[in-house]
């Protein structure tokens, strides 16, 4: 398989904090991938520089084959690189199936099209009930599966999750992990920020760990959970344990 999104030497800085540091990686098509790290690693400013919506003081951006580095936000959209929020903000006026609507308008002008488009993206994510609901009336869960269906109703070929776990409880994070699993078995590849390590475990083939601007490793669940640096930067002594049990468990045959 080969690279939907590669990034060469990027970094970032604000005054003298360097936000992110030469970090270089490729995001393989077709894959379920996880960018995870502590908090002020630079994880989101990662995805920004990844999407467009900041300018890296180095490095370049690759996305299927076009250097898109410094590209804006709504043209990467429009090539199939799309990203959700971890500060969820819908259009509160708006009904459900009216703010999927907006996502589908990028490739459906007609407002019936957009409409029927957007009934369609959230039967997929678990909305289908809630379409005629305003968004300011959704509990948490329902406003992160809202983001989730308006970024998919742009057809990504590449949807980056910038924590849509985050404020679930864990019942809502048992029931939104199908969610992503189904979006990435549809074709989607999908490169997500995650704290919720237990779904990074369940879902990721593949793991990048950022930390202070760097990665530090790179690997499948199982080898960032026995990566030393990993532990001592992120995941602790018990909790790395606890993770390798889950990544073994996961493994073992019925």
């Amino acid at each position: 398989m080969s690279a939907l999104l590669h990034i060469d030497g990027v970094g970032k800085s604000f005054g003298g904090l360097k936000a992110v540091q030469n970090v270089s990686l490729s995001v393989t098509e077709g894959r379920l991938s996880a960018l995870i790290g502590p908090n002020g690693a630079g994880k989101t400013t990662l995805f920004a520089l990844m999407s467009g919506f900041l300018l890296p003081d180095t490095g370049r951006v690759v996305f299927a084959g076009q250097d898109i580095t410094g590209q804006p936000p709504h043209r990467n959209a429009r090539l199939g690189m799309t990203r959700t929020f971890q500060i969820v903000q819908p259009f509160a006026a708006q009904t459900v199936r009216e703010n999927i609507a907006v996502g589908a308008h990028l490739h459906l002008p007609g407002r019936a099209e957009a409409l029927a488009e957007a009934d369609s993206v959230a039967q997929r994510v678990g909305l289908a009930g809630q379409l005629d609901k305003l968004a300011s009336d959704l509990t948490v869960a329902g406003r992160k599966r809202l983001e989730l269906a308006r970024a998919l109703a742009t057809r990504p070929r590449l949807l980056l999750l910038d924590e849509v776990l985050a404020g679930l409880n864990p019942q809502e994070i048992d029931d939104m992990i199908p969610v992503v699993r189904g979006i990435a078995a549809s074709g989607v590849t999908v490169l997500m920020i995650e704290h919720v390590m237990q779904a990074v475990m369940s879902l990721a083939e593949e793991v990048w760990v950022l930390a202070q601007g760097q990665l530090i490793a790179h690997g499948t669940p199982a080898d960032v959970t026995h990566n030393p640096a990993v532990v001592e930067a992120y995941l602790g002594h018990g909790a790395a344990e606890r993770l390798q049990k889950a990544v073994a468990g996961a493994g073992a045959p019925a």
